[in-house]
Formats: structure tokens, C-alpha cells, sequence
């Protein structure tokens, strides 16, 4: 009883700012993403993010004094958490991206909350789907979808594959971080765990790669696509990963799904601050359905709304 409760009481502040920060580290992913497959093909793009962000982490977790773990269950599990969460989303997102457009990928990447509500409410003991939780999560989809344009909602019917493409990503992605909170309980920290799928996801990968792409035979990147690579390994991998697995270790899957819907704002408001687009008022829109959303599942607002409609109790009761 104590674990549910655990698991489905609101997040504390301290853990919505992690969830922020997360969401504006993956809303990057989607325009480095963008950028780099402009000039470099899909497995390769995706072993420069988690070779170099391996290679940073285990630099971290030297200095941290911490280490990877020995255990042969501990790896399985590992092998398990980085197909899963790296190796198979990352590869599906980016070679969708060479068809359709970010905001389209977005739409399509904010059904991850809906498939971890489901999938959490059969596989877990501890995050049961609740009345609440999926009306916010209908109700925050709703604002992506309204967020990004009905321009972006009608080329839903043209490129088909690679729309299936990032649905099948964020189906990983959702089983994923259910996956993940074995972590926890098998006594692995946060940035062990983060470690030690981006180091099994590049061992997975590199192979792919060399036989794939022959990089060898690829021609020079110019600065803009290594610096694309770049974000992605150390913002939107390294750094939001160690975010990730200390959040969903304290928060749980039903309520880290939530950054899917957060990412679409973060992209959104970057570029109106850093390069000068335009904040329509379908903007304004979606990301007021998507914070009224946020406020259903979190629980706290109905709980008040139903307090505040409680008639008081009558004297002498």
C-alpha cells in the first residue's frame, strides 16, 4: 500500500522543475535530429549520440567515484533498457524525420503518455490507470495536436511508414520507462543506470553502422551537422538521461510520461526566443490545454475543486 501511494502522489515542486529542464533538453533533440540527417545517414547519426554521450558518462561516473556494475543480471538488464529506450526509439525517430516534419513527429511522439498509462495500468501493481489520469492525458494531447496546426494534422495521411515509425518509438519508449524502474530495486543509482544503456546501446549499434552506412564512404560533414551530433549526445542524451532515470525513480512512468507534452512547448518557445519565430495564438492554446492537462493527472486541482464543491457539514454533525 505504502509503493502506491508512493507512486501516484502528486510530484513535488522540486521534481516538476526536473521535468521542465528534461523537456527542454529532448525538445532540442527533435531540431538537432532535423539538422543532422540532412547530411548523415540514420545510424549514424544516432551512434554519434550515444557513443559520445557513453564516453562522457563514464568520464562522469569516474568522477563521481562510482562504477559500472559486474553482475550478469545487472547487464541483461542493461542490454534490455538500452534497445529499448535508445537503440530502437532513437533510430525510428530519426529515419522518420527524414520524411516528415518535427512538428509532426511531435504530435506523434506525444502518444508515449498514452501507451505508459496503459501498459503501466496491466504490467505494474503500483500505477493504476485512473479517471484523472487519462482524461489529462487525453486532454494533453489535445493540446499538442492544437499547439502544432491543422496544417501539421493534415500531412498525417501522407508518408505513412515513417509516421508508424515514430508510433513504434514511442511504444518503446513507454514500455521503456516501465522497464526502467527495476533499476531501483535491483540498488542502481540514477546516472549507473543511464551509463550503462547508452554503453550497451552503442555496443548494439556500432555494428549496425559500420555494415549500414560504411561511414568511410560518407562525405565530409560541415560544422552545423557535427554540432547537431553534438547537442544531441551531450544535452539530449548525457545530461537528460541522468535527469531521466533520477526522476522516474522517484516520480514513476505514468508521471514522466508527461515531458512528451512538454517537449512540443519547449521546441516552440526556443525558437520564438532564439531564432525569431512566431508565437501564434494556436500556441497560446495548446500549451494552455496541455497545462490543464498536466494539472488533471497531477491530481491536485480536481482534488481542490472537489473540496471547494463539498458542502460544509451541518451543525452538530
Amino acid at each position: 500500500m505504502t509503493k502506491q501511494v508512493a507512486a501516484n502522489r502528486p510530484m513535488t515542486p522540486a521534481e516538476w522543475a526536473t521535468l521542465l529542464c528534461l523537456s527542454l533538453l529532448w525538445g532540442g533533440s527533435f531540431f538537432f535530429n532535423a539538422i543532422a540527417v540532412r547530411e548523415l545517414p540514420v545510424f549514424t547519426v544516432v551512434v554519434g549520440r550515444v557513443v559520445v554521450a557513453a564516453v562522457l558518462m563514464l568520464v562522469l561516473l569516474r568522477a563521481t567515484g562510482q562504477k559500472l556494475p559486474t553482475g550478469r543480471r545487472i547487464w541483461a538488464a542493461f542490454f534490455v533498457i538500452g534497445l529499448a529506450n535508445n537503440a530502437i526509439p532513437f533510430s525510428l525517430i530519426v529515419g522518420g524525420q527524414q520524411h516528415i516534419a518535427a512538428g509532426v513527429a511531435s504530435i506523434l511522439n506525444a502518444a508515449t503518455p498514452l501507451f505508459t498509462v496503459l501498459f503501466a495500468h496491466f504490467l505494474t501493481a503500483d500505477e493504476k490507470m485512473t479517471g484523472n489520469r487519462f482524461i489529462g492525458v487525453v486532454i494533453g494531447f489535445l493540446g499538442v495536436a492544437v499547439m502544432v496546426g491543422i496544417d501539421a494534422v493534415q500531412d498525417l495521411g501522407s508518408h505513412v511508414t515513417a509516421q508508424l515509425m515514430c508510433l513504434s518509438a514511442t511504444v518503446s519508449y513507454a514500455l521503456a520507462s516501465i522497464y526502467g524502474r527495476r533499476f531501483r530495486t535491483m540498488g542502481v543509482a540514477p546516472l549507473v543506470t543511464a551509463t550503462g544503456q547508452v554503453v550497451t546501446a552503442s555496443i548494439l549499434l556500432v555494428p549496425v553502422m559500420l555494415v549500414v552506412d560504411r561511414p568511410w564512404e560518407l562525405p565530409m560533414p560541415s560544422v552545423a551537422a557535427i554540432g547537431a551530433v553534438a547537442g544531441l549526445a551531450v544535452l539530449s542524451t548525457a545530461l537528460a538521461y541522468v535527469l531521466f532515470f533520477r526522476l522516474l525513480a522517484s516520480a514513476g512512468a505514468s508521471n514522466l510520461a508527461l515531458v512528451t507534452f512538454l517537449v512540443p512547448v519547449s521546441a516552440i518557445l526556443l525558437g520564438f526566443l532564439f531564432l525569431n519565430e512566431v508565437l501564434l495564438p494556436r500556441h497560446l492554446a495548446g500549451m494552455a490545454l496541455i497545462g490543464l492537462g498536466l494539472a488533471a493527472i497531477d491530481g491536485r486541482l480536481w482534488r481542490a475543486l472537489t473540496a471547494w464543491r463539498m458542502p460544509p457539514p451541518a451543525d452538530g454533525a
